[in-house]
């Protein structure tokens, strides 16, 4: 029997590009808060404190599209501003529905923050 299959089985698998923005200086983010990122492509992502520890995520609520920089930051919990949905900043899972958002690694370099983000974003 003939295989359709084109595409060989040990051929390897697209890599996604990724490149890194600087954000802004550590001190500029406090413990506790939010900030919302402006990409080049007009995409916008958010930027959390935990304790010194900073992680990020897209921006953009999966229930309504509220943006989550704007939300309340409880520990590792967003809590979406405008319906509760509350997702957890360390890996995006939402605990109040089977969403999730986007993260993206965040570097700590001389002080400077530092996101990865896919080229083109």
């Amino acid at each position: 029997m003939e295989s359709f299959n084109t595409k060989p089985e040990d051929s390897p698998k697209p890599r996604r590009c990724a490149r890194t923005i600087v954000v802004g200086r550590v001190e500029d983010i406090p413990s506790g808060r939010c900030a919302t990122v402006d990409l080049a492509d007009g995409d916008e992502l958010a930027l959390y404190n935990v304790d010194g520890e900073f992680y990020a995520t897209e921006n953009s609520c999966p229930h309504r599209g509220a943006p989550l920089a704007q939300g309340r930051l409880c520990g590792h919990l967003i809590e979406c501003d405008w319906h509760g949905w509350q997702f957890d900043v360390r890996n995006g899972r939402c605990l109040t529905a089977s969403e999730s958002v986007r993260t993206y690694r965040v570097l700590i370099e001389d002080g400077w923050v530092k996101i990865e983000v896919e080229s083109g974003s």
